[in-house]
């Protein structure tokens, strides 16, 4: 039986900054795409995070948190900012091509086939499950970054207000995130002080 492969060492430049190539960001960010099925949350964390470490879990719930405030697509925003990070604009084009190339592959290939199969009853199984599976990959990975994020009760205590007023209140981000956003931050300001 072969050993698991170790993580991916990038060579360290200036402290703890990783120096990552443009072809390091491609096939970064490549993998991800490729194997994100249901989310790819999960894969770039663990890319990102255990096998290339490129950003330690805070890094990580940073660019996250990020990608989630600016519009347009949450991991696209963290795929741009990352490869911005360590090659500029020329970084952010290829973790951009490099995240979408395989799922625009995969999804017109599976497309062409699921309209030829869509009603046959162990294909809705299969899709059924296939998307319990990716909630089960989102679960994993809120809770990876919750445990590292979430250290203190004033912490957890607006992670839970974010989730009630989203989740079950269904107010709209936007709002919660101008209420709750900058009490947060007075409230780590003021802690930080004493």
């Amino acid at each position: 039986m072969a050993a698991p492969a170790a993580p991916v060492r990038e060579v360290r430049v200036s402290g703890d900054r990783p120096q990552v190539s443009r072809f390091g960001i491609f096939s970064g960010f490549f993998l991800v795409g490729m194997f994100g099925f249901g989310g790819i949350a999960a894969t770039m964390h663990y890319v990102l995070v255990e096998r290339r470490r490129w950003l330690d879990d805070q890094e990580y719930a940073a660019v996250l948190g990020l990608g989630q405030v600016l519009p347009g697509a949450n991991l696209v925003n963290m795929a741009t900012i990352v490869g911005d990070r360590f090659q500029g604009f020329v970084g952010a084009v290829l973790a951009l091509i490099g995240l979408i190339f395989m799922p625009i592959v995969i999804l017109v290939g599976l497309a062409t086939v699921y309209d030829q199969f869509a009603t046959h009853p162990d294909v809705i199984a299969a899709t059924k499950a296939a998307a319990a599976g990716a909630v089960g990959l989102m679960f994993g990975t809120a809770y990876k970054i919750g445990k590292t994020v979430v250290t203190t009760r004033w912490a957890l205590l607006f992670a839970v207000l974010s989730f009630v007023s989203i989740g079950f209140l269904r107010l709209p981000l936007v709002g919660t995130l101008l209420v709750l956003g900058p009490i947060s931050v007075a409230v780590s300001f003021w802690r930080g002080q004493r």
